[in-house]
């Protein structure tokens, strides 16, 4: 399997509020850039949104690394809760429904896809993909604000 580098971020002016998200796909040295926005939602759903348009952008089974400074992303996967939540009907840990549930459930179709292991990064930390992705998401909501 080929081995990707994937770097997302997202964010909200406003939460809710409009949003954007941005991802790097990174393989052999070449890099590819996405992003989007959307005019009324939260900065997790941005979060998860720009994980899953980067592995729906691969056009095969990859090996991922995914680096990310959503804890919610990240943790969710990593700790698995995800997988208990969906397992409970979509109810956390503490009775309560989880949230986002439609992307959730993307995001473990396509991971069910690929393997991917999740790296958290820290946010506005230097991180210079981190911070391309953050520019991205944040141009692109951006141009709700613009109107």
């Amino acid at each position: 399997m080929k081995h990707i580098d994937i770097f997302t971020d997202g964010a909200c002016s406003g939460n809710p509020g409009p949003g954007g998200w941005g991802a790097i796909l990174r393989y052999n040295g070449v890099e590819k850039e996405l992003s989007g926005s959307e005019k009324e939602t939260t900065n997790n759903r941005m979060e998860l949104t720009a994980v899953i348009k980067a592995f729906e952008a691969l056009k095969e089974p990859c090996e991922a690394t995914v680096y990310t400074d959503s804890k919610y992303v990240c943790d969710a996967v990593v700790k698995r809760w995800v997988y208990s939540w969906k397992a409970n009907g979509w109810r956390k840990a503490d009775k309560k429904p989880a949230l986002n549930v439609d992307l959730w459930e993307q995001l473990l179709s396509l991971l069910d896809k690929h393997t991917a292991e999740f790296v958290w990064l820290k946010g506005h930390a230097g991180h210079p993909e981190n911070e391309r992705c953050d520019k991205m998401a944040v141009n692109e909501y951006s141009k709700y604000l613009n109107k």
